[in-house]
C-alpha cells in the first residue's frame, strides 16, 4: 500500500505541482551527502512517519457475500494510515526553491482528497477516499527539526504533508452455516404447580365430601329400624 501512496503523490505533483517543467519528484531520504551530490532542481518527498489514524477506525465488520448473496465471511473494515512526507525543493537558488513550495502550496491546498484520476494501484479500485492534510500542526511527540535531526542535514523550508490512507488487512473469518429449522416459541412455568392442577385436587375432595353426606343418609333409616 506504500508504494501506491507513493505513485499516487508522484502522479499528483507531477501534474499539477511540477507540470510542464524538468522538475523531477523524488522520495529519498534528504541526508548530507544526499544533497551534496543533487545538481538539478527536484521535489523530494521524504516519508518519515507511518501512523494508524485510530480517530477514524471502524469496528463493525463487513459480511462478504457469495453469488446467491448468502453471507458466507466476515472481514474486518480498512484501517487508515496517516502516511507523513517531508516536502522539500532543491535548487541551486534559495528563491527557486521558495517558488516550488509556493507552487507546491497552491496545488495541494486545492484538494483535501486526492483526485481519482491521479490514484495508483489498490487506491485506484477502493470505495474509500485518500485524505491529504497540509501543513498542519505537528503533535508534541515529534517535530520537523527533529526529522532534520535525525537526518544529518541542516535545516531548511519544508512542507508537511500527511497522506490519510487506507489499508486493507485481507482477512476474514467464515460465516457460521444459514439457520434453515422454522423459528419456535415455547412457554415454561418456573416454580409452583403446574395450572389447573389445583383445582382438579379440591374437585377430588369436594367428591370425597359428597360421599360421606350420603354415607350418613343412608345410615339414618337403618337406625330406625
Amino acid at each position: 500500500m506504500i508504494h501506491d501512496v507513493d505513485e499516487t503523490l508522484a502522479a499528483l505533483l507531477a501534474a499539477e505541482g511540477v507540470a510542464g517543467g524538468a522538475t523531477e519528484v523524488l522520495f529519498d531520504a534528504p541526508t548530507r551527502d544526499w544533497a551534496a551530490r543533487r545538481s538539478a532542481p527536484c521535489i523530494d518527498a521524504f516519508l518519515y512517519d507511518i501512523r494508524e489514524d485510530v480517530a477514524r477506525r471502524e469496528i463493525a465488520a463487513v459480511p462478504v457475500r457469495d453469488t446467491g448473496g448468502r453471507i458466507v465471511a466476515r472481514r474486518p473494515p480498512p484501517r487508515r494510515l496517516r502516511l507523513s512526507y517531508l516536502l522539500t525543493a532543491w535548487t541551486t537558488r534559495p528563491q527557486d526553491e521558495h517558488r516550488l513550495l509556493s507552487v507546491l502550496l497552491g496545488a495541494l491546498l486545492r484538494h483535501d482528497v486526492v483526485p481519482a484520476a491521479h490514484l495508483r494501484g489498490a487506491l485506484a479500485d477502493g470505495s474509500l477516499p485518500v485524505l491529504l492534510q497540509l501543513a498542519l500542526p505537528t503533535g508534541g511527540d515529534r517535530g520537523i527539526a527533529d526529522v532534520w535531526n535525525a537526518l544529518g542535514g541542516e535545516l531548511k523550508p519544508s512542507l508537511d504533508l500527511v497522506v490519510v490512507a487506507p489499508f486493507d488487512p485481507d482477512r476474514s473469518e467464515p460465516a457460521g452455516p444459514p439457520v434453515q429449522a422454522r423459528p419456535e416459541l415455547r412457554i415454561h412455568r418456573t416454580g409452583g404447580a403446574p395450572d389447573g392442577g389445583a383445582g382438579d385436587g379440591g374437585a377430588g375432595d369436594g367428591g370425597a365430601g359428597d360421599g360421606r353426606a350420603g354415607d350418613g343418609r343412608a345410615g339414618a333409616p337403618a337406625a330406625g329400624g
